[in-house]
């Protein structure tokens, strides 16, 4: 039997605000992207502002109407990864099986350590304590048999809590659960499940896997397999899970996009980040390209397609972009963020082959465009779209980048 840990840092960008600004402790705080622009979103918030109502996602206008006290502070994110490091290096005394889920998530396989090192609770407790005393954070572990319920296990005590979900006890405590609280089922797949009574996970579970399978195809017998306690995936190694999977950007504006020139402005924005980064990262062209979109209520809608060629330029990225929303969004209301992540990277070899003389030309163009940025400043060389509105100079998206490690799903 597996014995699967996952581990939450708890309100982790807030807790390291805290810790390098001892000032903001017992303070509530909300930690934003951008301070100053109207639709800068609480990308992090600590526990007694959370108890006030402020949640990640929201604008800076709604946490302080919930929360007149709060206090902002713009993101760190380089801190932020450095100290996840740090606790990744406490997760290494008890396996060399870790799997990232984002910056301030893990799984850890520790069956093999079981024998010399304990439980999957005892280890679990070990590390809350370790990383509460050697960093002044808290995290909450979820303890089971397989990564899904561990998942599910580390949002139910928090902060600073432990729970245990085993193969006797699973029905009991994971079964009366909203089925939204189950790994990968979203927002809209939890819409379409409650459309035919299916609102808790043990309506899922005990649903007919062919009638799951009718309305959802394959992923619905994934999610009755999951409901179960069927999630046989592995934990990755940590050199394996360090590896970069994609590569990806997004930006919350300083006023909602209403027309297709205010999408293009910021796709031509992002895409330029995106590029740099890829190529900084990894130097490898992507096949895919993820376009990631949040309207003025909060709902989010993603959609993903192969690049017509694979390519590291900022062109493609952003005219597929623009190819992939104008195909499946509109304006019914105003949108607020859009984000950009490719991946399915080539290697040397793959690369060669694809090339053609039209992408070097391109390609040159780029670096020596990079190679100003790089000496003058990021804006020294802007595109002519861009200035029809020069707020958007005040983004910096190359300093806010996202690089997922393979780990991330």
């Amino acid at each position: 039997m597996r014995t699967i840990l996952h581990v939450d840092l708890n309100n982790f960008y807030a807790s390291v605000e805290m810790i390098l600004n001892p000032e903001l402790k017992n303070k509530f705080v909300g930690v934003c992207g951008n301070v100053e622009n109207r639709h800068g979103i609480i990308l992090a918030k600590s526990e007694n502002a959370k108890k006030m109502g402020v949640k990640t996602g929201m604008t800076i206008r709604e946490a302080q109407k919930l929360c007149p006290d709060i206090v902002f502070v713009e993101a760190k994110h380089d801190k932020y990864l450095a100290y996840s490091k740090l606790v990744r290096n406490v997760y290494r005394d008890y396996t060399d099986k870790i799997e990232s889920f984002g910056i301030d998530e893990c799984w850890l396989d520790v069956t093999e350590s079981n024998k010399l090192l304990g439980s999957g609770e005892f280890i679990a407790n070990e590390i809350r304590r370790r990383v509460k005393s050697e960093l002044g954070l808290t995290v909450s572990v979820g303890v089971s048999f397989n990564k899904v319920f561990a998942k599910l296990g580390s949002d139910m005590k928090k902060p600073d809590g432990t729970t245990v979900i085993t193969e006797n006890n699973f029905k009991q405590k994971v079964w009366p659960l909203a089925v939204q609280d189950l790994l990968f089922v979203g927002r809209s797949t939890a819409q379409k499940l409650r459309k035919i009574n299916i609102t808790t996970v043990g309506d899922l579970a005990n649903a007919s896997p062919e009638y799951l399978k009718s309305h959802f195809g394959k992923w619905g017998l994934t999610l009755y397999e999951y409901a179960n306690g069927k999630d046989n995936s592995p934990v990755l190694k940590d050199d394996e899970s360090d590896e970069v999977k994609s590569v990806g950007n997004s930006i919350t504006c300083y006023r909602d996009l209403v027309c297709d020139e205010d999408v293009k402005i910021l796709l031509t924005v992002l895409a330029e980040s995106v590029s740099s980064r890829l190529i900084a990262s990894v130097n490898k062209k992507a096949t895919t390209l993820t376009l990631y979109v949040r309207d003025e209520d909060l709902y989010s809608v993603t959609r993903q397609g192969k690049l017509k060629v694979p390519s590291d330029l900022p062109e493609d990225f952003k005219d597929f972009a623009f190819e992939l929303f104008k195909k499946n969004f509109n304006f019914q209301k105003g949108i607020r963020t859009v984000g950009i992540s490719v991946s399915g990277f080539l290697d040397g070899a793959e690369q060669l082959s694809i090339e053609s003389g039209g992408y070097e030309k391109k390609a040159k163009l780029n670096d020596t465009i990079s190679k100003i940025k790089n000496k003058f400043g990021s804006k020294s060389v802007v595109k002519g779209i861009v200035l029809k509105d020069k707020r958007f100079l005040r983004e910096n998206p190359e300093e806010e980048h996202v690089i997922h490690p393979e780990g991330h799903i």
